[in-house]
């Protein structure tokens, strides 16, 4: 008889790694237990509350991080079913093919990964069929080769979009449908989960209506007798056998009580920051500077992009409910007068007077923020942040994340804000950039982590890498790693579709090894 706390699998985390993973292997019938952190997120009306999102910060933890000054900080970070998916803006795009390639920008080098493009190819397509991604192919420039269409349909623009998509064109740009995981049916709006409300990137969704991690994994793997979730189970420490080669334990604690479990494999989706801070927690004589981490990079390399808020003040109302319909990449590799890389632009959920005063934006002479959310058209400006070993998560001596990040690559970005200042000036909107803690300059580093990646690199060399290429640790022999730790560069797109797809890859993979 097995040990009732052993497990065939055991991840730890259900966000956009963990959640998808426990969906492609709960039809197995192994056994697999989930271990979240946080609960279940509560739905109720404050869920589309501004003061109680953005203000009151009701759902984010009450952790507290440090920075390389050893400043306390409030962790800004979800735990709860379902991970930081649950708040995201739920634009699912696909890396381009050469971001998997060595690419030269003007402030250094993004390094090459140790798969291809067409190796995530099928699973990129798997990813947007699962999580519910609407789009049209054939008109973003940039777009990489695909083996079949969107599952669902483009989200049509409001109409004050749809003239500023209109404009843009007429200038000889190519803005693209945003892609977005979104349970909508514009067809059939009695069938549409999804009310295109204004209160979508950044808050969860009281309907459900995002295609997030617990509505489309854990929900659906948790339909099958063999998979089990454990909330409020904080992952402590990963105990090895004597020879350092396995996770042997599993140390949780859970609503104070302590408990142990084992797996014959184990997964950590954690998040690029938290999974780093595991490993290194987990630190024994086999592996004195943290579990995988011989060669020295787990913690470091950690990726956020770096990403300007913009709003575009137009001279006409700006209407619009539901934003954030279309993004643009014409300046992605640069252009004729700038040949380097400089990132993408992607409209933003709509911002309200309420969400303006909480992001605590500056006064502009003579405009209220009640005339900035009328005539507003939010922006955010992205551009691929380069792997610096030196940004990377530390503990100090007890146990509690220091996070360190300084922006880099930032020429290019400055190139990127410059061409889209451009842009706005030839149809009759003004730029302003909002005083955020992402904007381009400042040195931050707990803050916008929506993004983090790269804190758990993987690769072919052990020497250079921490995962081999299946995302299982070099030096153990049944460790995984499925969440954005596992990126060498963070491109200059959003990255959850490529978690998502990386996840639904690597479960391949487990499926193969548990048979």
């Amino acid at each position: 008889m097995p040990q009732v706390n052993h497990f065939d699998v055991i991840i730890i985390g259900t966000g956009a790694g963990g959640g998808t993973l426990a969906y492609t292997l709960a039809p197995s019938g192994k056994r697999i237990l989930l271990l979240e952190r946080g609960g279940y997120l509560p739905r109720e009306k404050d869920n589309w509350d501004t003061r109680a999102v953005f203000i009151e910060k009701k759902y984010k933890s009450q952790e507290t991080w440090y920075d390389e000054n050893g400043e306390a900080h409030r962790a800004p970070i979800h735990y709860c079913v379902g991970g930081n998916t649950k708040f995201y803006g739920s634009a699912l795009m696909r890396f381009r093919s050469s971001d998997f390639d060595k690419v030269v920008h003007y402030d250094g080098i993004s390094p090459a990964w140790p798969l291809s493009y067409e190796d995530f190819e099928p699973y990129y397509t798997q990813a947007e069929f699962l999580y519910h991604v609407h789009g049209q192919r054939g008109i973003d420039p940039t777009e990489p080769p695909a083996t079949a269409p969107y599952r669902y349909p483009m989200v049509k623009h409001e109409p004050r979009i749809q003239q500023l998509f209109d404009d843009f064109c007429k200038l000889g740009y190519q803005p693209f449908p945003l892609p977005l995981g979104i349970m909508l049916d514009e067809t059939n709006p009695q069938n549409s989960h999804c009310i295109r409300c204004n209160t979508c990137g950044g808050y969860p969704c009281l309907l459900e209506a995002k295609a997030d991690a617990h509505t489309v994994g854990v929900q659906s793997a948790l339909q099958y007798p063999n998979v089990k979730l454990i909330a409020h189970a904080l992952v402590k420490r990963l105990e090895t056998s004597a020879s350092g080669r396995e996770i042997t334990k599993v140390l949780v604690e859970c609503n104070g009580v302590f408990e142990e479990y084992s797996a014959d494999i184990v997964v950590v989706a954690c998040g690029a920051i938290n999974s780093a801070a595991l490993l290194l927690r987990s630190a024994n004589d086999k592996h004195p500077n943290g579990l995988a981490n011989g060669s020295g990079v787990v913690g470091r390399h950690y990726m956020r992009h770096t990403n300007s808020s913009y709003i575009a003040i137009s001279h006409e109302p700006n209407p619009t409910v539901f934003q954030k319909t279309f993004g643009l990449n014409d300046f992605y590799f640069g252009t004729e007068d700038w040949k380097y890389p400089m990132g993408n632009i992607q409209l933003l959920g709509k911002s309200t007077p309420e969400l303006l005063q909480a992001e605590l934006l500056p006064s502009v002479p003579g405009m209220s923020v009640e005339t900035i959310a009328k005539h507003g058209i939010d922006f955010c400006v992205i551009s691929e942040d380069l792997p610096d070993p030196d940004n990377r998560i530390t503990l100090n001596s007890n146990g509690e994340i220091i996070l360190n990040y300084t922006s880099n690559n930032l020429t290019g970005h400055k190139h990127l804000i410059n061409k889209f200042e451009g842009m706005l000036s030839q149809i009759s909107c003004e730029d302003y950039l909002l005083s955020s803690s992402l904007y381009v300059g400042k040195k931050v580093s707990v803050a916008g982590i929506n993004h983090q990646c790269g804190t758990i690199r993987f690769g072919r060399d052990p020497e250079t890498s921490a995962l081999d290429i299946n995302c299982k640790a070099h030096e153990l022999d049944n460790l995984y790693v499925v969440d954005g730790s596992f990126f060498v560069s963070s491109a200059a797109v959003n990255p959850a579709l490529t978690i998502i797809a990386n996840a639904l890859r690597v479960g391949d993979h487990l499926k193969e090894r548990l048979r």
